[in-house]
């Protein structure tokens, strides 16, 4: 439960060089304070610090709007029902990598517990009925988002006495026999040294160190918008890995969606996704076809279409349509572009007019046999054509043409630190780093190592914050 303890002490304001902190929380986004809630609740002294400034706090937090969550019946945010054994099925489908079925089956079990949590801190989701999103049985909607969670529990971290420093980066952390002694941070600038008796580590993965993702991406991750915080440059992640810290995932892979290519560089979030692929074509910046759009029309087709077009020349393509899909997905924050001929489309685009036209021309000879006999549009196909479209083959041919500028937008990396179901750091020689923990998108490929399930990272963030937290009070004396 949240109700507060009475305060140790008063959030603080500065540094205290002389002070030894109970449990101290690198990252401020939803992992890092469930963390420092749950420890504050087990009566530790507790210290966040938030790289960001106070209006950017949260990490890529700000711009969640759900949660994967395990139930047994239906409940006032969970219609029907969604047991564990579908839930394990339906990670094993994406989970991939040399993921760490224990920590995946905690997850599972502990998504079951955290909405009651929450809600005590002050989460608000939609009722099934009433909310403005289509009603999931697998996933529980935050009314407000991700910014009203954030803010909901700065609230209680404030009422229970947790401090807070923004604009403190953690620069690195000195592990000597398996133990963190200190930790150097930068203070609006200035390099401090601060000691804790336990460290929890949600300060997020590298997607926003371009450098670093040139290292696999080469000069196309100039490219990649960046959806969430620019605040996720990678610094502790590097640190615990140069000091010997245990490595999970694939470095070279990232979770990327599809998003309108008139996004900003970084923190576009959700309403910067563009999911119109499947109900027309897409075309590269030459104006051709190059993937079959109807391979796949569900969800994960957003991070499908972001590995597609970060490979493609320039890392840009376009999607097109016509008025026949209009209200057939959810449009991206921006209107799309529209004109009354492809030929003016394509010049909005920059594309090359006569070759636009043209690949619109073979596609509609090839989709109309299709459509001539009578199928339903979901099951219609291209027949002679290179690639096909195997679903929703429908003609462009029916003015006003639409169309969107995609770019490949990084969510996250897969790179991390591997932990113990207690949320340890586990170093090189298997041995966990007695008092350093971790949570979040820093340790999220000891569950996941490839694709998405949609609200898994912000359950993943709960659930090991919360375990963290507690983990790490408890090393404390608590």
């Amino acid at each position: 439960m949240c109700n507060p303890p009475m305060p140790l002490s008063p959030p603080l304001a500065a540094l205290d060089p002389l002070r030894i902190y109970d449990v101290l929380i690198l990252g401020g986004g939803n992992a890092g304070l469930c963390a420092a809630i749950a420890a504050r609740q087990a009566g530790a002294s507790v210290l966040v610090l938030e790289q960001a400034p106070r209006s950017l706090r949260g990490g890529n937090s700000r711009h969640a709007r759900n949660f994967r969550v395990m139930h047994d019946a239906p409940s006032e945010y969970l219609h029907a029902v969604y047991r564990r054994n579908e839930y394990w099925n339906d990670l094993a489908q994406v989970r991939g990598g040399n993921v760490d079925e224990g920590i995946a089956r905690v997850l599972i079990t502990e998504s079951a517990r955290v909405i009651p949590w929450m809600t005590d801190c002050g989460a608000r989701f939609e009722r099934p009925q009433s909310g403005v999103l289509t009603a999931s049985r697998k996933t529980a909607f935050l009314l407000g988002g991700g910014k009203a969670l954030l803010n909901a529990y700065y609230r209680t971290a404030q009422r229970l006495g947790i401090g807070i420093l923004y604009g403190t980066e953690a620069l690195s952390l000195r592990i000597k026999d398996h133990v963190a002694r200190e930790i150097t941070v930068s203070t609006h600038g200035h390099a401090q040294t601060v000691r804790a008796k336990t460290v929890v580590v949600a300060s997020g993965s590298f997607q926003a160190n371009v450098g670093w993702l040139k290292r696999y991406w080469g000069e196309a991750a100039d490219h990649f918008s960046i959806r969430g915080t620019v605040y996720a440059n990678g610094r502790v992640l590097a640190n615990l890995l140069d000091q010997g810290a245990a490595s999970i995932g694939n470095p070279a892979t990232c979770h990327m969606v599809a998003v309108d290519g008139r996004a900003p560089k970084y923190d576009g979030g959700i309403v910067t996704r563009v999911g119109c692929m499947p109900f027309g074509i897409v075309v590269d910046r030459n104006g051709r076809r190059f993937y079959d759009e109807g391979a796949n029309i569900g969800p994960s087709r957003y991070s499908l279409w972001g590995q597609l077009v970060a490979r493609s020349p320039g890392q840009v393509a376009y999607a097109v349509s016509d008025a026949k899909a209009a209200g057939l997905f959810r449009p991206s924050i921006y209107p799309p572009i529209q004109a009354r001929t492809i030929a003016e489309l394509a010049r909005r685009f920059a594309v090359d007019a006569d070759t636009l036209v043209e690949t619109v021309r073979t596609f509609n000879q090839a989709a109309g046999p299709v459509l001539a006999g009578g199928a339903a549009p979901s099951a219609c196909r291209t027949e002679g054509i290179t690639p096909p479209k195997t679903r929703w083959a429908l003609r462009i041919d029916t003015p006003p043409f639409t169309g969107y500028p995609l770019r490949p937008g990084v969510t996250f990396s897969y790179l991390g630190v591997k932990v113990d179901e207690r949320a340890r750091v586990l170093m090189t020689d298997g041995r966990p780093a007695a008092n350093v923990f971790a949570s979040g998108s820093i340790m999220a490929a000891n569950v996941i190592g490839q694709g998405y399930l949609a609200g898994i990272g912000m359950t993943i963030g709960t659930v090991f914050g919360r375990i963290a937290g507690r983990e790490a009070a408890r090393y404390a004396g608590y």
